[in-house]
């Protein structure tokens, strides 16, 4: 009887298994014809493969919750998505990359004969005899080295010099807070990442720009600057800029676009600081932002490089995208990434906290590879 048997069980016994390898076949869920939808037909890449990166990254929910997400191939929009309640005419903070607009302005300025890039930073209170500040250079300021006592991102959280500028007792005058730190380094030896750097490059700004200390006459001033000679012929015409008490821009963090408008800062970028053809910044100045900077092979002049950290802490994705790619990269996961090789522009807006960064970062990296040839 058990010979008799043994073929009518072993089918049985291999049936779970069967189905298994049919599941594992059956390959990712479809795509929704909203996922679909986002993706141009005539992108240059694979339609479905393009939709399913962007899908995997909204739906990731250990990469956080994204709101906007643009990708531009060649100056053309091909993917185009947005959160839950967010669309084309959101407003979003670009909290950090907002130093990489001031980055651009202050090369403007240099352009201008009005700053002067390897000269001591004209800081008043830097000027007094004896006092070390005072050998600070403007190229130090915007490689992020000028050895000033800045703790930005520490522990506790109000105690960081960031949380005390923007918020705290420094909120009034913060480019007076960020200047009247002591230094911790000599000049130029030391890359140290810090938000009140920038603000410093704001007071610059608002010093040259006009003789008035009044706030308003500041406020104006640049203002006025920025928009006409940055914001308006880039097409940023959503941008929001805010002052602080002081009348200083409050470079570091509190600029607000769209999507749109973020990805057109981007494009303005990959051609060297051109629009349509017109020069708004010399090309060398953003040579200069996009070369590595002397103490950290993945920071430039206000902009991140896509090389390995000098901290081991990688802002992009070394290796998985070309080296000369490079972004405008802010707190809780606001990213422009720009590639020059790949003629590729790339927007998301959302928020990540900071242990989930890495996973974001994937997922970007994810859709960047889409366009990588033969991908």
């Amino acid at each position: 009887m058990p010979t008799r048997r043994a073929p009518l069980i072993l089918p049985l016994l291999m049936l779970p298994a069967l189905i298994g390898c049919g599941e594992r076949d059956s390959g990712p869920p479809p795509l929704t014809p909203a996922a679909l939808a986002a993706v141009a037909g005539d992108s240059g890449v694979p339609r479905e493969k393009l939709a399913r990166a962007i899908d995997d990254l909204f739906a990731d929910e250990q990469a956080g919750e994204t709101r906007a997400l643009l990708v531009l191939s060649g100056g053309r929009i091909v993917a185009e998505r947005y959160g839950e309640g967010y669309g084309r005419d959101s407003r979003l903070a670009g909290w950090s990359m907002s130093k990489t607009v001031t980055g651009v302005m202050i090369g403007q300025l240099v352009a201008d004969g009005r700053l002067r890039l390897n000269e001591t930073a004209p800081v008043p209170t830097w000027q007094r005899s004896g006092d070390p500040r005072g050998e600070i250079t403007l190229r130090q300021l915007l490689q992020m080295r000028a050895g000033l006592r800045h703790t930005e991102a520490g522990q506790p959280a109000y105690a960081s010099d960031e949380v005390r500028m923007l918020f705290l007792d420094g909120r009034d005058d913060m480019a007076a807070y960020a200047e009247a730190q002591p230094l911790e380094a000599e000049p130029g030896r030391k890359f140290e990442y810090s938000s009140a750097t920038t603000l410093i490059l704001s007071d610059l700004a608002a010093r040259v720009l006009t003789d008035n200390r009044d706030p308003a006459f500041r406020r104006q001033a640049v203002r006025d600057y920025l928009r006409t000679r940055l914001l308006e012929p880039v097409g940023m015409r959503s941008a929001v800029v805010e002052f602080d008490a002081a009348g200083t821009l409050i470079g570091s963090s509190m600029m607000y676009a769209t999507a749109r408008d973020w990805a057109k800062f981007g494009e303005f970028l990959r051609h060297g600081g051109a629009v349509r053809g017109a020069q708004l910044v010399p090309r060398g100045w953003i040579d200069f932002m996009t070369t590595p900077s002397p103490r950290n092979p993945a920071y430039g002049a206000h902009l991140w490089l896509n090389r390995p950290a000098s901290d081991g802490r990688d802002m992009l994705f070394p290796g998985r995208a070309p080296k000369r790619t490079f972004a405008c990269i802010g707190h809780l996961g606001q990213y422009v990434i720009v590639s020059p090789e790949r003629k590729l522009t790339l927007v998301r807006l959302g928020k990540t906290d900071d242990e989930r960064r890495g996973r974001l970062r994937e997922r970007l990296a994810d859709i960047v590879a889409v366009f990588a040839r033969g991908a």
